[in-house]
């Protein structure tokens, strides 16, 4: 029963996906009622937008990369049955990474930041990755 919490992380961070789609759409509006887009541009070129709707755009693309293997790395885990306390706590740890990294990703972008926050997710998935192998191997 419990293992099946390793899916709330998955469930937090597709919300936040879809709260970054929301405020990309609040933001483009704010832009075309403000004259700031290129409309000539804005079927083929991200550079057609301002800089804060640049920022979200990039956030979500951000949102398709890393977390792609942090999805795997669920379902692999679940499977073996190794998705116990220690891969729901990892799972969260990436999950709270990437509410950082989106947090200062459309706010300061400060690049700094972002890179520890990116750099916190990847080492919770790399341990997410080594009690995928334990599984494998029975260990």
């Amino acid at each position: 029963m419990t293992e099946k919490l390793i899916f709330l992380p998955v469930l937090m961070h597709m919300a936040l996906v879809f709260w970054l789609y929301i405020a990309l759409t609040r933001a483009k509006a704010r832009a075309q009622a403000a004259g700031q887009l290129d409309e000539a541009r804005r079927a083929l070129h991200d550079d057609a937008w301002p800089e804060p709707v640049q920022q979200i755009n990039n956030c979500i693309r951000n949102q398709f990369e890393l977390p792609v293997l942090f999805y795997a790395l669920v379902m692999v885990l679940w499977s073996l049955g190794a998705a116990g306390l220690l891969a729901q706590g990892l799972a969260w740890l990436f999950v709270f990474s990437r509410l950082v990294h989106a947090w200062v990703h459309t706010g300061s972008n400060y690049v700094p930041a972002r890179r520890r926050a990116f750099t916190i997710g990847v080492l919770a998935l790399m341990a997410m990755m080594l009690l995928a192998l334990a599984g494998v191997f029975g260990a």
